[in-house]
């Protein structure tokens, strides 16, 4: 099983980049994990909200592939804890056949046509981050799960 994260513009803040970067390479030890970034709309000063959930909700449905296990990191998922998502995982990777996809959509969310794709939705948070801080929060969730499910010592109880 493959798993990617998919999101909607690119990392701008270099100590974001690097952090990602590092936890990527981590990860990719125990698990087959990439980024997939689609770009950012352009003139979005002329839409409304609504028409830039629905522009990206297109390029999202466009990135994904026949056979995906779509989970949007939404604020109204599931919360877990860290080892109920290593579990997650575990459960995950013994079930998904393709690729497991995680989504972190742009700054107003999903259009309704993402949201009917989505099989799953989590919470990393009740707080709001910014989007760049929640890829790096994702990918060291994505590690740490990794580590526990290896029995690393990165994890402490």
């Amino acid at each position: 099983m493959k798993t990617t994260l998919l999101v909607v513009g690119r990392t701008v803040e270099k100590h974001f980049i690097d952090a990602i970067d590092d936890y990527m390479r981590r990860t990719q030890r125990f698990l087959s994990f990439e980024m997939e970034v689609i770009p950012e709309l352009k003139n979005t000063k002329s839409l409304s909200e609504e028409q830039q959930k629905e522009k990206e909700g297109e390029l999202i449905l466009k990135a994904l592939q026949p056979g995906d296990f779509v989970v949007l990191l939404d604020e109204h998922g599931k919360e877990m804890r860290s080892v109920e998502f290593a579990e997650y995982m575990r459960h995950k990777m013994n079930t998904v056949g393709k690729r497991l996809v995680f989504v972190i959509g742009g700054p107003y969310g999903f259009s309704a046509k993402v949201y009917q794709t989505a099989r799953e939705k989590i919470s990393l948070s009740r707080m709001t981050f910014s989007h760049q801080m929640i890829r790096l929060i994702f990918v060291e969730q994505v590690y740490r799960a990794m580590t526990i499910l290896n029995g690393g010592p990165y994890h402490h109880e």
